[in-house]
């Protein structure tokens, strides 16, 4: 009985050919890999980059900003001192004294403008002012609202209202001196309604007005995110 001799060149050859198809895709398969990888880590390296350099010029700037405001404070030191150490005050009177228009400029746009609402100053002021007339305090009214007007500080501060009401007895020159003080004075005082009442010579007033206050500004250090 013949024996049938199996093709073993054509296996070979068939063999061969998927040994070198699998090795073409695997070869493939690796060069897409690398395609891949090789663009996604050129986008997050672009991308790094580009993030830094957008910090590195938000640095720079922040940096420039410090220099100007470091030139500005100095600019700003030596223009207070030249403010305060004049011979004579804006009002002339004499810095080192202690009369009603002495003290440094300093001091003298403190008295005009407080940086605080404190309403206890204030009643103490027009009690001063109004004693000085030789009349007699009758009472001095207005809130005490220091706590909550405390939260007031901002950037860009605006000056803000304080209401009283005064009333004072007296004569009718010495009710007349008061209105010429408040018009004179340092603070600003705005009269908005005044009340007259004449008994037997002695006048009674009673003066509805406010003044103001500015907050002191506030310093804002900010942090920005770099995106």
């Amino acid at each position: 009985m013949a024996m049938k001799i199996p093709n073993t060149a054509g296996m070979t050859k068939r063999a061969l050919i998927d040994k070198a198809n699998t090795t073409t895709v695997i070869a493939a398969a690796v060069a897409a890999f690398l395609v891949v990888f090789s663009l996604v880590s050129s986008h997050a390296l672009l991308s790094k980059a580009m993030y830094q350099n957008r910090v590195i010029s938000t640095k720079k700037n922040t940096l420039e900003q410090l220099n100007k405001n470091l030139a500005a404070r100095d600019d700003l030191v030596k223009s207070y001192e030249a403010f305060v150490s004049t011979s004579q005050n804006i009002i002339g009177g004499n810095p080192a004294g202690s009369g009603d228009r002495d003290g440094d400029n300093a001091k003298i746009i403190l008295d005009a403008l407080p940086s605080k609402y404190d309403f206890p100053a204030l009643a103490s002021s027009l009690e001063k002012l109004a004693t000085t007339q030789g009349l007699q305090i009758e009472s001095i009214v207005g809130t005490d609202d220091e706590v909550a007007q405390a939260e007031q500080q901002s950037a860009a501060p605006t000056p803000i209202a304080m209401d009283f009401q005064l009333s004072v007895r007296g004569a009718y020159q010495q009710i007349q001196g008061l209105s010429e003080v408040f018009e004179k004075s340092i603070r600003p005082i705005q009269v908005q309604k005044m009340t007259v009442n004449s008994n037997d010579g002695t006048v009674t007033a009673t003066i509805t007005a406010q003044t103001f206050y500015q907050p002191e500004k506030k310093l804002e250090l900010r942090k920005k995110v770099v995106k």
